[in-house]
C-alpha cells in the first residue's frame, strides 16, 4: 500500500511509525504558535498534510494514548475517518476532557493515523434476521 502525501507550507514533520511493529504513524501539529486548550475546550489542529489513499483504504485518526491518560487530550469523535476520495488538509479535532489547561506545542505529536482496508456493504432489506443466542440483548446483557 502506497500512501501519497502532499506537504503544505506549515508542515515540518512527516507522519512516522515510531517502532517496527507500530500500527499507527504519529501526526504532528503544524502550528507556528502554541495553542492553549482550556478544560472542555475543543479545537481543530492542522497537520500540514494532504493525503491520497489507494482505492479500498481509509485513514483512521485516533488519539495518542499518552496524551489521553496523562493530560486528558483526546479526539472529539474518538476515531476520525478519512475517506479515499478526500483531498483536503488532514486536521485533528482535539478536546481537553481534563480539569487542567493544556498547551499544544508546534510540531507536537497529537494523534496517530492508521491505514485500514475497507469494503462497502451491499444493502439487502429483509423482513427477518437470523436468530442468535444473544438475540436483542444490548448493553451489559453478556455480564460484567
Amino acid at each position: 500500500m502506497i500512501l501519497k502525501i502532499k506537504r503544505l507550507e506549515n508542515n515540518r514533520i512527516l507522519p512516522e511509525y515510531k517502532t517496527e511493529g507500530a500500527a499507527g504513524m504519529d501526526l504532528c501539529a503544524a502550528i507556528n504558535e502554541p495553542v492553549l486548550l482550556k478544560p472542555l475546550e475543543r479545537k481543530l489542529i492542522p497537520t500540514g498534510l494532504k493525503i491520497e489513499l489507494e482505492h479500498g483504504y481509509e485513514a483512521q485518526i485516533r488519539p495518542r494514548s499518552g496524551l489521553s491518560i496523562k493530560h486528558g487530550i483526546t479526539l472529539i469523535n474518538c476515531v476520525g475517518t478519512i475517506d479515499e476520495d478526500y483531498r483536503g488538509e488532514v486536521c485533528v479535532p482535539v478536546v481537553n476532557i481534563s480539569n487542567e489547561e493544556y498547551t499544544i506545542q508546534p510540531d507536537e505529536r497529537i494523534a496517530q493515523m492508521i491505514i485500514a482496508k475497507v469494503e462497502q456493504a451491499k444493502i439487502e432489506v429483509v423482513t427477518e434476521l437470523s436468530s442468535t443466542q444473544r438475540g436483542a440483548g444490548g448493553f451489559g446483557s453478556t455480564g460484567k
